[in-house]
């Protein structure tokens, strides 16, 4: 673990994480969102993207779009609803999101998480649709 894996998350720390994952590439899905994939080629599945503005993502103070939101993929529904609910963390899910395991996050409220932390949920998202050999090469049994 480097000196500042405890340090606030930054934004450009979702990109890092998710490119030092073995197999990763960073392509497109829903047409033109972009999205970290693994494996890379054409069987990619998506375990992180960066949502585009939409009316199901609103700011419940402001009441407008979110500009900046991270969808993780979370591996079961009591992953997302233990991140969700944790009130020390940013995550958080929309009506949109009923029923699929992922939790959203703004990149402007990154720095409420530890680097490592984010990398943990990022790696757990990447572990959930990659390969099983690869996981297991990866991390181990």
């Amino acid at each position: 673990m480097s000196a500042d894996a405890d340090r606030p998350a930054v934004p450009e720390d979702v990109d890092e994480i998710c490119a030092s994952l073995p197999e990763t590439e960073l392509g497109t899905s829903w047409g033109d969102v972009p999205t970290w994939k693994v494996p890379r080629g054409d069987k990619g599945k998506g375990f992180v993207l960066y949502r585009h503005p939409h009316p199901t993502a609103v700011d419940p103070v402001t009441g407008e779009m979110y500009d900046d939101l991270v969808v993780i993929v979370t591996p079961t529904e009591a992953d997302k609803l233990a991140l969700v609910e944790d009130e020390a963390t940013p995550f958080f899910t929309i009506d949109h999101f009923r029923g699929y395991n992922a939790v959203l996050v703004q990149q402007s409220r990154l720095g409420e998480l530890g680097r490592a932390e984010l990398a943990e949920v990022i790696t757990e998202a990447w572990a959930h649709r990659a390969p099983k050999r690869l996981v297991k090469e990866h991390l181990g049994g």
